[in-house]
């Protein structure tokens, strides 16, 4: 085992604190909101709705967006504001409809006052440059719902350094400051190019702040599969709040005509399970996010253990002799150079991250199984042991990394334990000891798994072992059978 092949593999190879997501503002859908309300009106059920509220729904009536159809209102609930059934609603029932010129979104940002400034800029970004434009004017015909609106939600990238201070060690710490960074190097240059030359458009007290205060109402307001081109905020509809109750994510929502022969398009949201009148209706944001997701672009987190999980980021160094090679290996089974792998706490290993690793690690007298003859069956033979110097290597490196990983946590899981089972925690206190709590668990379990498989080394069945095997030269007992000329 060369030293080179070493020094290739070091834990920084496997576990890479961040994946910073290459246009954040697409892995959105809206967010549990947690601010504080007062109002007049009254409910058996729910406190008051604030003035604010009281002045967008009555918006909405006059312009027809509420109507007899509408089987939902607005009200306070514990998560902030949220939508409640009016009477009974049956499971897939449409609950509200909201007609496209009351959406804002690039279509509609095109046709406004800044459209023309904003041609070719990111969808993201044009609606984002919207949103702050319209609450920094007094008179805007939006201010009725830019009013309900929060100042910040409890999303990460809202956090003070000391809330932050408390993810030490996590990677959703280094994720949210790549985010903001990216958030941030998105306003310099649309400062530059276009708020600056168009300030007869912008207010000049537009600041960094405001644009970050759009990208987390965007991040957190519209929906997950309504993206690119597509992205939408939906206003009413995006009072709805996430349950973790709820398993399915079909029938949540979708864009129809509003007619037979009309242009018009419809927002039109159901209700995945029936619902009695004076109840929350909810709907499941994204089955597929991990703790860390949620609390990034939502600022909440679930209880349930397979919401926590870790990327691990492995790469093939550009300074492996053999790069070119396993790189080609790679790409050639939908992988790259770097490849991430998300591990579930109570899940096994991603089906392709041992294949993956095996490559990586590959050297030494191992190497001829790089050469072309090869090439088209590799991948079968990386699903399977290699040799024991191979599978050492990598149950060796990888439990360095989580070891490694685990000593950037200042809390123990006990502690984060403990800390919970007391409560009295402010929301994102509890949300980062839920976070770093998962994340050493995920890891403590990556950790288990193959220091399992260090003890099963010497009976694993490797390469040679098979080939032998498969040219019959090994016995029933695992011995070399030796042919004697005739």
């Amino acid at each position: 085992m060369s030293s080179a092949l070493l020094s290739s593999l070091s834990p920084s190879v496997f576990l890479s604190p961040t994946r910073t997501p290459k246009n954040p503002i697409f892995s959105v859908l809206r967010h549990k909101r947690t601010f504080s309300l007062v109002s007049s009106l009254h409910s058996p059920e729910f406190d008051p709705l604030p003035p604010a509220v009281q002045t967008f729904w009555q918006w909405l009536s006059r312009e027809g967006v509420v109507s007899a159809k509408t089987r939902v209102r607005p009200g306070v609930v514990p998560e902030g504001l949220g939508l409640i059934a009016e009477r009974d609603i049956g499971k897939n029932e449409v609950v509200l409809e909201v007609p496209n010129k009351f959406w804002i979104n690039p279509d509609n940002v095109a046709e406004s006052e800044i459209g023309k400034v904003c041609s070719g800029l990111k969808p993201w970004i044009s609606v984002a440059l919207f949103l702050i434009r319209e609450k920094l004017i007094e008179e805007s015909k939006w201010r009725v719902y830019i009013d309900v609106l929060p100042q910040e939600t409890n999303s990460t990238i809202f956090w003070s350094d000391e809330e932050l201070s408390e993810l030490r060690g996590t990677q959703l710490l280094s994720t949210t400051l790549s985010v903001k960074e990216y958030v941030q190097n998105e306003f310099v240059k649309v400062e530059e190019d276009v708020i600056t030359p168009n300030k007869q458009i912008f207010p000049s007290s537009t600041t960094f702040d405001d644009f970050l205060w759009a990208f987390g109402i965007l991040r957190s307001r519209a929906f997950s599969r309504l993206r690119g081109q597509n992205l939408v905020v939906v206003p009413l509809a995006d009072f709805v709040n996430h349950s973790a109750s709820i398993t399915t994510e079909d029938y949540a929502y979708e864009i129809k005509g509003a007619g037979l022969f009309s242009k018009n398009l419809l927002f039109s949201l159901r209700s995945p399970v029936a619902v009695k009148a004076g109840e929350q209706v909810y709907i499941q944001y994204d089955l597929g996010k991990s703790n860390a997701e949620l609390a990034l672009d939502y600022g909440f987190i679930e209880s349930t253990s397979d919401r926590n999980a870790y990327t691990l980021t492995l790469e093939i160094s550009k300074s492996d002799p053999f790069y070119e090679d396993k790189l080609d290996i790679a790409e050639s089974n939908g992988l790259g150079e770097t490849a991430y792998f998300d591990v579930v706490l109570g899940h096994p290993l991603p089906p392709a991250m041992l294949p993956y690793l095996r490559l990586v690690a590959l050297g030494g007298t191992d190497s001829f199984l790089l050469e072309s003859v090869f090439r088209n069956t590799i991948w079968g033979h990386l699903e399977l042991p290699i040799s024991q110097a191979n599978e050492e290597l990598i149950c060796r490196v990888v439990r360095d990394a989580c070891k490694a990983a685990l000593s950037g946590f200042h809390t123990t899981i006990n502690e984060d334990e403990d800390l919970r089972k007391r409560g009295n925690l402010s929301p994102r206190l509890e949300i980062a000891v839920g976070i770093r709590a998962g994340e050493k668990k995920v890891l403590q379990q990556i950790d288990e798994i193959f220091k399992e498989r260090e003890t099963e080394l010497d009976t694993l069945e490797y390469y040679q072992e098979r080939r032998l095997k498969d040219l019959g030269l090994v016995g029933e007992q695992g011995e070399i059978i030796f042919w004697e000329p005739k």
